[in-house]
């Protein structure tokens, strides 16, 4: 009689088994979906202060003077409200950073700073202070930085 090797059925089965639970064990513990959203976050929070330093940088130059599209009103900073971007590219800035949320997240450039735009962040001049606000929406919550 002759003895034929291999795994059985039910071994077969019990050992998917085990990788399935391990599987789906490790799925739960790096959640993709959170690293992605907390990336975006990351990348809020970094051009934030990037748009202020470089409005900063600008009124260290102007001798305090606010740039004129940064009023008491919030704004979004595009186009048709705060239109920075020709102040700021490319001499305090290298390209204007866009919110991963808006288009295709790319940053402005200085060409593309003479056709449309949004970059999902606003700004704001304080009436009382004269503190400058640039602000972004994140996934749980509104960050903005001010000086």
């Amino acid at each position: 009689m002759q003895t034929k090797k291999g795994f059985t059925l039910i071994e077969l089965l019990v050992v998917i088994g085990i990788l399935a639970v391990l599987l789906t064990i490790t799925l739960v513990a790096i959640n993709p979906a959170k690293q992605f959203e907390q990336s975006n976050d990351t990348k809020r929070r970094s051009d934030v202060n990037t748009i202020l330093n470089a409005v900063n940088q600008y009124m260290a130059d102007n001798k305090g003077v606010v740039p004129p599209q940064i009023t008491t009103v919030e704004q979004e900073i595009s186009d048709t409200a705060a239109n920075l971007c020709a102040v700021l590219v490319p001499t305090y800035i290298a390209s204007l950073p866009v919110d991963p949320s808006v288009g295709d997240g790319a940053a402005i450039d200085e060409a593309g700073c003479a056709g449309t735009y949004a970059t999902g962040y606003t700004i704001i001049k304080s009436a009382t202070n004269g503190r400058i606000t640039v602000s972004a929406l994140l996934s749980t919550e509104s960050i903005g930085v001010s000086r």
